[in-house]
């Protein structure tokens, strides 16, 4: 297996140790790793605020330069996905299963179970809800997914590098990139995807067991949860196999599709008229206080701060150690576009229908909370969203829509993971051996379900989280890479202009 580098063996014994532990010992597992997440998420609180912060100014810089004009391609190259199907496959592979779930979960949560306010079910834990879930899901988690999709896309299609993580920092480190320290990068972002996509498997094959325990009375056990991800499994890597222009892109062109109609649906049997103040009123506050909830800590208020912790900054986390796999496949299926088409179309497209979506479903659960009407807050985190639709008409549609969507949500995440996965362990490949994707198809199930037959899955989301603080290093030197390079080709595009300038004065097309 020669297309096969030793980055792929070395995480298989990192990963089956992590694992053995976690069945041999799950409670040792757990303590250790929650200690130490307490641990960086107490003491590294200030940093991840301000990295994250500086992730969107980057962003934003970058829309606003001239730099935006260069391609992430040559000169004449054109993309290779259509508008709506690049949307679709990065926004499915970015948080579209999180959204299905969390659409109705989130805003109650921050409503009637814990208000960052500190006083829930008032008219400020209303207005707060769907601010922080809008700030917890918008430009901040975006931008992290965008430097490094950024980065990996410019060094890969324009300089024609390894499409690694480690071949981004060639223009810092040079030579080492080849050398252990570029092995120890990639290692850390291999780890952390096979780690953040198996726990997803495991948690999302427990939450579509609620919903058909909830809808069907299917028993909530390990069985059933096994016989789904048996079954998710060789439905990815049907869709792996086919490859990257087949399986992917329809599934995810499909479940946009899914989501538009149930978006709008619940849009115009939902209070209509108080989702759309919402949201828009929603969008005002977070516009207006985006500064100050970027830099939030509460350092003298305890209870706040507690909520930050798990709330902030457990997402901050959570969106870094789940970069490299979406940064990479976004990067993978952005060839041929401008910077600033990539960063404006990765950033706001994406926040904008988030924002709405957690508007129909958060804003419809709050109603019913609000009114009286169904207590939805006591329900389990998975079963929120079918409790919220069983008080609006056609239950059992929207019911087993949301299902199909959640599983098909589920499927591009882990097709894009072993894709991803598979262009990591073989050199930067852009069409990996089928092999290496039904290999690691099969680890991150075969994971997902060990887990949590062990109860150890817990501890793998926490040790998922412990390596977004590495790789938020790495991706400051990333960006700084990414900085000095850019920088380098923008002078020797104007020197080039002012050459040319007396025999074309038009010279004004995309770099």
């Amino acid at each position: 297996m020669k297309h096969i580098s030793s980055v792929f063996w070395i995480v298989i014994v990192i990963t089956a140790a992590a694992v053995l532990w976690g069945v041999i010992s799950p409670d040792s597992l757990q303590n250790v790793s929650q200690s130490a997440q307490a641990f960086i998420t107490n003491s590294f609180g200030w940093y991840y605020l301000l990295v994250v912060s500086l992730f969107v100014g980057f962003c934003l810089f970058l829309i606003f330069s001239p730099i935006g004009k260069i391609k992430l391609g040559k000169p004449d190259e054109k993309p290779e996905f259509g508008l709506l199907s690049w949307f679709a496959m990065l926004f499915s592979a970015g948080m579209g299963i999180g959204l299905v779930f969390y659409g109705a979960a989130e805003p109650i949560s921050h409503y009637a179970i814990s208000s960052p306010s500190g006083e829930t079910e008032t008219a400020q834990a209303f207005r707060d809800a769907l601010r922080y879930t809008f700030f917890h899901w918008g430009l901040h988690a975006w931008a992290i997914y965008a430097v490094v999709a950024l980065c990996i896309a410019y060094f890969q299609f324009r300089k024609g590098a390894p499409g690694l993580i480690s071949s981004t920092l060639s223009p810092i480190l040079g030579d080492k990139v080849n050398g252990p320290i570029g092995k120890l990068i990639d290692c850390i972002a291999v780890f952390a995807t096979v780690v953040g996509v198996s726990t997803s498997l495991g948690l999302g094959a427990t939450q579509i067991n609620g919903g058909l325990n909830y809808l069907f009375g299917i028993p909530n056990n390990f069985g059933v949860q096994f016989i789904l991800i048996a079954i998710v499994t060789v439905l990815f890597l049907l869709s792996a196999w086919s490859g990257l222009g087949k399986g992917i892109k329809y599934l995810s062109n499909i479940n946009m599709a899914l989501a538009g109609l149930l978006m709008l649906f619940m849009l115009v049997v939902g209070p209509t008229v108080l989702i759309m103040n919402s949201f828009t009123d929603s969008i005002g506050q977070y516009i207006q206080n985006i500064v100050q909830m970027s830099f939030r800590l509460a350092p003298n208020d305890p209870e706040k701060r507690e909520w930050i912790n798990g709330w902030t900054i457990f997402y901050w986390a959570w969106w870094i150690s789940w970069s490299p796999f979406v940064g990479i496949f976004i990067a993978r299926v952005s060839r041929g576009r401008t910077i600033r088409e990539f960063l404006i179309g990765v950033l706001v497209t994406p926040c904008i229908l988030a924002f709405l979506w957690f508007s129909i479903f958060g804003v419809s659960a709050m109603d019913l909370q609000q009114k009286g009407t169904f207590n939805v807050a006591k329900m389990s985190t998975e079963t929120m969203l079918f409790g919220t639709l069983d008080h609006y008409p056609l239950t059992m549609v929207t019911s087993i829509l949301a299902l199909v969507l959640i599983a098909v949500f589920f499927i591009t995440s882990a097709d894009s993971a072993t894709f991803v996965l598979g262009m990591q362990t073989s050199y930067g490949s852009l069409n990996p051996a089928n092999s290496v994707k039904l290999s690691w198809g099969i680890i991150q199930s075969a994971m997902a379900a060990v887990l949590l037959y062990s109860g150890g899955l817990a501890a793998l989301q926490n040790t998922a989280i412990l390596a977004a603080l590495p790789f938020s290093i790495v991706i400051l030197l990333m960006i700084a890479a990414l900085y000095k390079s850019l920088s380098k080709e923008r002078r020797e595009i104007r020197k080039a202009e002012k050459i040319d300038k007396p025999r074309s004065p038009r010279v004004k097309k995309a770099y």
